[in-house]
Formats: structure tokens, C-alpha cells, sequence
């Protein structure tokens, strides 16, 4: 069970892995003069997390302005379940130009039963260089093509919701995400049709995608609210054919001050 629920968490951090097609075009890093100028604005947004019908725990994700022109965006996962605790963190420093996301700096944190765990990255546009800082604080440089909108770990969520927004829906999109050993991975997700969900937020609209994992028989689904600025609103994962866990929207707020 604490296998399972491990996964669980990892797979809500990484927030199914699902990808929006990457640009071969340079971006211009113009940086945002206010959030009310931005497609996507500020926002609050919860999470209840589910295994066969029981709550497991809750996850937050939000979206901050920073007065530089940055954004900051994070998601913390807090699972509980007999005697074991699961806290996970990440946020992402990142820019928004022209509906396109550039990451700048990555932190991921995992603390409870177990093994604590700590990933960070500092991206530098200008030098397409990647430096990862290891738990005895060496650092590490890789050279990464940022002309392929390289995204780390967490930044690809709101680039996803950006090209949607953008549209119209394609079929297929896909990532390319930083992994913590500087491999580029792509994560391929496959329009799957629209249905109207009844969750903790209430009844909404969606349109869902799937992504299938052949090498582990696991598939994910994904539930995008349009009323929402395609937020997110329900992820399902299911292995061999069994649900494993289910995360719906509970509560939702933007432009928190």
C-alpha cells in the first residue's frame, strides 16, 4: 500500500506528465508588465485526492505575480494514511511572453516517511544553460537547447494551459521536460473527447486527454475545464486496468491577493 500511495503522490507532482506541442521558435523574453496583462491570472486552486472512494490527502496548486515581471508558480501535495506521511513541494520561477512559458529556477522538496528528498535547477536563457544543485550542494552544469521550449518539471503544467487557452485543441501534444539527470524526456498526450464531470467544485464542463504508459500497462486521465481557463479540474490514473487514485478539483479562486 505504501508503494501505491508513493506513486500516487509522484504522479500528482508530475501532474500526469501531460504535453503541449513545443515551438521551434526563439522566444523573446519580454518581461510582463502586470498580471492583469497576463491570459492566465493569479489563482488558488485545490485538490481532494481519492483511492477507491477514500480521501487520501489534499493538494494545492497556485499562481503568483512577482512585482520583476516574474512568476511563481507551485504545487504542494500532503498525503496521510495509517502511519504514513507524505509532504511534497515544488514551485517554479518562471516567464510568460507571448503564451509561452521560460522556467528559471526549479525546487522540489519531499519530506515525512522515508527518505526526505531535494531537487533544484537554475536555468539561464541568455547561455541555454541548465545547473542542477545536488544535496551537498554541488553544482553541476548542462548545456540545454532552450529554442526547443525546454520546460522543468513543474513549468509545463501552465505552459499546457496556455496553448490551450491559445487553441484551437489539437490531437496530440507534447513536452519536453527536464529530468533531474539533464535528459530531455517527451511526455505525449492524446485528445480523448469532451464530457461534462460532477466533482467536490460541482458539475463542469471539460475536455479530457489520456496518456498511455505501454512499459508500466498505466494510463492517465486528464480533465480541462474551458470555463476555467482549461485548469485542470480531474486526473484518474489506472494500472492494469485498475484505478489506483483520483484527484478533483475542490475548491478554486483566482486573482487571490
Amino acid at each position: 500500500m505504501v508503494k501505491i500511495l508513493t506513486s500516487v503522490v509522484v504522479t500528482l507532482l508530475t501532474m500526469t506528465h501531460f504535453a503541449v506541442s513545443a515551438t521551434n521558435t526563439e522566444t523573446t523574453l519580454t518581461l510582463p508588465i502586470s498580471s492583469s496583462h497576463q491570459p492566465i491570472p493569479e489563482f488558488t486552486a485545490k485538490y481532494s485526492i481519492f483511492r477507491k472512494g477514500d480521501l487520501l490527502g489534499s493538494g494545492t496548486r497556485k499562481l503568483k505575480y512577482l512585482t520583476n515581471g516574474e512568476a511563481q508558480y507551485s504545487y504542494k501535495t500532503d498525503i496521510e494514511w495509517l502511519i504514513f506521511t507524505d509532504i511534497r513541494e515544488e514551485s517554479s520561477t518562471l516567464l510568460i511572453d507571448n503564451h509561452h512559458v521560460t522556467p528559471l529556477h526549479y525546487l522540489y522538496t519531499r519530506s515525512g516517511t522515508g527518505s526526505d528528498r531535494r531537487t533544484e535547477w537554475d536555468f539561464n536563457p541568455e547561455t541555454h544553460e541548465a545547473v542542477t544543485v545536488s544535496e551537498d550542494s554541488d553544482r553541476h552544469s548542462i548545456n540545454v537547447n532552450f529554442d526547443t521550449s525546454i520546460q522543468d518539471k513543474l513549468s509545463y503544467h501552465l505552459q499546457q494551459r496556455l496553448n490551450l487557452i491559445k487553441g484551437p485543441i489539437e490531437k496530440e501534444y507534447v513536452y519536453s521536460v527536464i529530468q533531474n539527470s539533464g535528459k530531455l524526456k517527451d511526455y505525449t498526450y492524446v485528445y480523448d473527447g469532451e464530457e461534462e464531470i460532477t466533482m467536490p467544485y460541482g458539475n463542469i464542463k471539460t475536455v479530457r486527454f489520456k496518456r498511455e504508459v505501454p512499459k508500466k500497462k498505466k494510463s492517465v486521465y486528464v480533465w480541462f475545464a474551458p470555463e476555467l481557463d482549461y485548469l485542470l479540474v480531474c486526473l484518474r490514473q489506472s494500472k492494469n486496468g485498475v484505478i489506483q487514485f483520483e484527484a478533483h478539483l475542490s475548491n478554486y479562486n483566482d486573482l487571490i491577493k
